[in-house]
């Protein structure tokens, strides 16, 4: 129980339905969603669609979405995969031959085709019980009418802000300027989009005027995008991977995400006695950046789009035998230099939700545009914000992650789901790019190792080993920094709060508990 004299939050508890979001009037609306006899699923898209508007550095129509589904009467986990395919004018040689060695985090080479709108109308089609005219109509107001700017969408946008180019600016400042907190961001270019995707599904979006929009614009940018590569975008549909954590089963999207990482992670700190340390302590920190370091590596490594990926080598990576051999590496009294360097920068533009209905359907839901404000350009007429998931690729000739037309690349959005004797008790996310399989672990470990409540699990104050050295948020003590220290790692400040976690535990009481991230703007609500 937490001390109620020092600030912090309850968890939220009801019984009939749950949302877990970064925006309060994303999570207003998910309820409201549910309360009009909507899905879990219904719940999960509008929330969405508000996001694209309350937090459009983070996601948009030009994104990307996973998710992980429980449907209703069952505990089977269906995973969506919502990725765009690199478009076909896509091709490491011809970025090798103009020098680069990575491809470009920003402009228009890092831009591949949207796959969230599709994987959205899928999720719909699926598993939706109100007509998506009503599911998207509160996101279409609210980008008619604006929605006041939150602090923490505030502080992201101004650091995000410099990527903007072109008509991007236009369309993501206010006057030329980040806006500030308080101030009414509006999209009515993008209620338009969402109008025709509410009236004619997913052709309303890669048919007609809109895709028009998206590839002339992109042509103009220099883009070998085409009419081709947006028809060809299609979500799929198949099982999750898993792993074994204190009887709990971590249940993670499957490649070309890096939810396998997660499980890798967890399988690594396995074969170390957590429960015996401090749960704010150097020593478990010390040993989950070791972990994260060998973990991430592995991934850099072999993680890639599924049909480029040797379903043994997969395998490989989640047994217990590669976790031994890891952890074997680790020396509880001193870091190791980062194995190699990670394919990636890191960074933490992601929105994560989780919603459960009346029924017990579960979605856990990821949705983003890479990067803050994604490649930095938008398209000309309505708006639309580019992902640069481009920049997940290696150049690295023969690599699995290879860029290439057609192909998919590893992505960081990992929604997950946590099930215990054969039921699902806990849809969740930790967003925060690289660090998303570390914010998995350490969740799970918080919950299962020290038996912390939910909401104490998600306030816990993180860590994390990036390129520049261990990040350790302020709610650690000093005394914990400077053994650190001791331990050879450069311990840093984050830039800004690690992560933002969404989730809601399922009682077998019939009792629903969610947890929302004090580190975003967000809240749970219940009825």
């Amino acid at each position: 129980m937490r001390n109620f004299e020092l600030p912090g939050r309850s968890a939220v508890m009801a019984t009939r339905g749950m949302a877990a979001t970064s925006h309060p009037l994303a999570s207003l609306t998910a309820i409201e969603t549910l309360k009009a006899g909507g899905s879990a699923a219904d719940a999960a898209i509008a929330a969405a669609m508000v996001l694209n508007i309350a937090e459009p550095q983070m996601c948009g129509l030009g994104g990307d979405a996973f998710a992980l589904i429980k449907p209703a009467g069952t505990e089977e986990v269906r995973a969506l995969n919502g990725s765009g395919r690199a478009h076909a004018g896509c091709s490491a040689a011809a970025l090798r031959a103009a020098g680069h060695e990575t491809v470009p985090l920003h402009g228009i080479l890092s831009v591949t085709p949207p796959g969230g709108v599709d994987a959205l109308c899928q999720l719909h089609q699926d598993y939706g019980r109100l007509p998506l005219a009503e599911v998207l109509a509160p996101a279409i107001r609210y980008a008619d009418e604006g929605i006041p700017v939150a602090p923490r969408t505030a502080f992201d946008w101004a650091g995000d802000i410099s990527v903007l180019q072109g008509d991007a600016r236009r369309f993501y400042t206010l006057d030329g300027a980040a806006p500030r907190a308080g101030q009414i961001f509006r999209a009515p270019g993008l209620a338009e989009v969402m109008r025709r995707i509410a009236r004619e599904g997913r052709a309303g979006f890669y048919e007609g005027e809109v895709a028009e929009d998206m590839i002339a614009s992109l042509n103009a940018l220099g883009g070998s995008h085409s009419h081709e590569d947006l028809a060809a975008t299609r979500a799929d549909c198949g099982a999750p991977v898993s792993g074994l954590h204190n009887g709990f089963e971590l249940m993670e999207h499957p490649p070309n995400g890096q939810g396998a990482t997660a499980i890798l992670l967890l399988r690594i700190l396995q074969n170390f006695d957590l429960s015996r340390l401090d749960p704010l302590g150097a020593e478990r920190a010390h040993l989950e950046a070791e972990a994260a370091k060998l973990a991430c590596d592995a991934r850099d490594r072999f993680i890639a789009d599924p049909e480029r990926m040797d379903p043994a080598r997969l395998a490989a990576f989640l047994s217990d035998e590669t976790a031994a051999r890891l952890a074997a590496l680790i020396d509880p009294t001193r870091a190791m230099a980062d194995p190699a360097r990670q394919s990636e920068a890191v960074h933490r533009d992601t929105i994560c939700l989780s919603v459960v209905d009346e029924d017990r359907m579960a979605v856990s839901l990821i949705y983003s545009i890479f990067w803050g404000f994604g490649s930095g350009l938008a398209s000309a007429k309505f708006g639309i914000n580019f992902q640069n998931r481009g920049a997940g690729f290696s150049l690295t000739p023969g690599h699995p992650n290879e860029a290439g037309p057609g192909r998919r690349p590893m992505h960081t959005i990992i929604p997950g789901m946590l099930r215990e004797n054969g039921r699902v008790v806990m849809p969740f996310g930790v967003m925060g790019g690289a660090y998303q399989p570390t914010g998995h672990a350490r969740l799970v470990s918080n919950l299962t190792d020290y038996g912390m409540e939910l909401q104490q699990a998600i306030d816990a104050p993180r860590s994390f080993a990036g390129p520049e050295g261990l990040e350790v948020e302020s709610g650690y003590s000093d005394a914990v920094r400077a053994r650190l220290a001791e331990l050879g790692h450069r311990v840093t400040a984050p830039e800004q709060p690690l992560g933002g976690a969404q989730a809601i535990l399922i009682g077998g009481d019939g009792v629903l508990t969610g947890g929302s991230d004090p580190r975003k703007d967000g809240c749970a609500l219940g009825y």
